[in-house]
């Protein structure tokens, strides 16, 4: 008899932790797709540990699910010819509207012809609270899904993928790597690339000579001033090297500081 007490005690509070938890999430991230297993990746590592500690709340789901179709489908060939299939409307809708009926969340659909997701976009999206990331997937989606349902599209690079889920998998994480609790050093988020308008700097650990490439001396030194100079400079350097468009905006927005 007490033994099932202790055992009914056990799972009601482990109900309420999980509740607990739940209501304490920072950061919801919702991403539909046809392939949900793909987003798997995302349960491993940093992120993964911020779900382990309950202030992310990342939710694959599969369009399938919600589709009208007999048969499963969730798409058909396009209107006035064209290669390719194309995700229908409805399961694409009726998803969205099951998964955010509330609409809570920022709606985002992975499109080549959204604006190009960056650092900026990563913070805007992180103070939502709650997003939803559509995935296209073979030429794309009915645009009257898109339409009805989706606040804004976003591009991760000039190029073609087969599906939107690397997309959604690219936003997800840079998102989530801003929720307080997430990171093991929250500090770390100040000193990375593009926080500034600038690259990181060259990082080395042990050995201290590998295949004749030593460390540069500065780092050895214990002069924290000297170090700092020399990372700011390599930055700088490497900025102007690799992204001279970043290192152009980065000397305006330094001179209108100063101004």
């Amino acid at each position: 008899m007490s033994t099932g007490s202790n055992i009914t005690f056990d799972k009601t509070l482990e109900k309420m932790v999980k509740f607990l938890i739940a209501i304490n999430v920072e950061m919801r991230i919702d991403i539909l797709t046809l392939f949900p297993e793909t987003i798997d990746a995302l349960a491993h590592g940093v992120i993964g540990r911020g779900v382990g500690a309950g202030v992310l709340d990342i939710r694959a789901h599969n369009i399938r699910d919600y589709t009208a179709d007999k048969h499963g489908r969730c798409d058909d060939y396009t209107f006035g010819g064209g290669e390719g299939m194309l995700m229908t409307a409805q399961p694409v809708c009726d998803a969205v509207d099951a998964i955010d009926p509330g609409r809570e969340a920022r709606r985002i659909f992975l499109s080549p012809s959204g604006r190009i997701f960056n650092q900026e976009t990563a913070k805007r999206l992180a103070a939502y609270g709650r997003i939803l990331l559509l995935c296209g997937h073979y030429e794309g989606v009915d645009r009257r899904a898109v339409d009805l349902c989706i606040d804004e599209e976003i591009s991760v690079g000039d190029y073609i993928l087969t599906g939107g889920e690397l997309p959604a998998m690219i936003v997800a994480d840079a998102v989530a790597r801003l929720v307080p609790g997430v990171l093991g050093n929250e500090n770390s988020l100040t000193a990375e690339s593009f926080e500034d308008g600038l690259l990181e700097y060259p990082q080395y650990t042990r050995p201290q000579v590998f295949r004749g490439a030593a460390v540069p001396e500065v780092l050895l030194s214990g002069n924290h001033g000297l170090i700092r100079i020399w990372r700011q400079s390599k930055r700088e350097e490497i900025t102007r090297k690799a992204r001279p468009d970043l290192f152009r905006k980065y000397l305006r927005n330094k001179l209108k500081s100063k101004i």
